[in-house]
């Protein structure tokens, strides 16, 4: 897991549970945010806002949303950066604010868990280690969930950002 994922952890109750109301609320502010900078570039797009477990989550809906995403999702990235700066103002507090766009990110985890599938077949058949392209902080969160499942098999990710990828070898036995 990344830095800014393990250092953007959810707001906790007494009971050391994450309050959904908050969680939305974070979702709303994001959302609100959005909405302006959607007027601002002139972009049809219908936004929801709702809680996955125990991150805010804001989906934008519609057609031709691909300048949002941007190649390999950068842009996205970039608007969920921003959009969790807004909360942040609101708020003072770090968000672990999820923003999905046209569907991109369900797309991706699913193409993801098929590259860590067969690179776990890959490693245990040769037994030796693969090394994966580089990846976002979240493309790699959703090949290390598969790999970690897998028994057999171990994963780290190496490298600095932009160029941070993961290393899958087998463990031994």
């Amino acid at each position: 897991m990344s830095e800014a994922e393990t250092s953007a952890a959810p707001q906790a109750d007494e009971n050391d549970t994450v309050n959904t109301d908050d969680l939305f609320a974070e979702s709303e502010i994001a959302a609100d945010y959005l909405e302006g900078f959607l007027d601002i570039i002139d972009s049809d797009g219908d936004i929801d806002e709702l809680t996955r477990g125990d991150r805010p989550v804001v989906e934008i809906v519609g057609k031709g949303l691909g300048k949002l995403i941007g190649q390999n999702g950068a842009t996205l990235e970039a608007l969920q950066e921003l959009a969790r700066l807004a909360v942040y103002r609101k708020t003072g507090e770090h968000s672990r604010l999820m923003l999905d766009v046209g569907g991109y990110r369900a797309n991706r985890r699913k193409e993801l868990t098929e590259l860590a599938e067969k690179t776990v077949q890959k490693v245990l058949d040769s037994g030796r280690m693969v090394r994966l392209e580089a990846m976002s902080a979240f493309e790699r969160k959703c090949v290390h969930d598969v790999i970690n499942a897998t028994e057999g098999v171990e994963s780290e990710s190496e490298g600095s950002e932009p160029n941070r990828r993961i290393v899958v070898r087998p463990v031994a036995s």
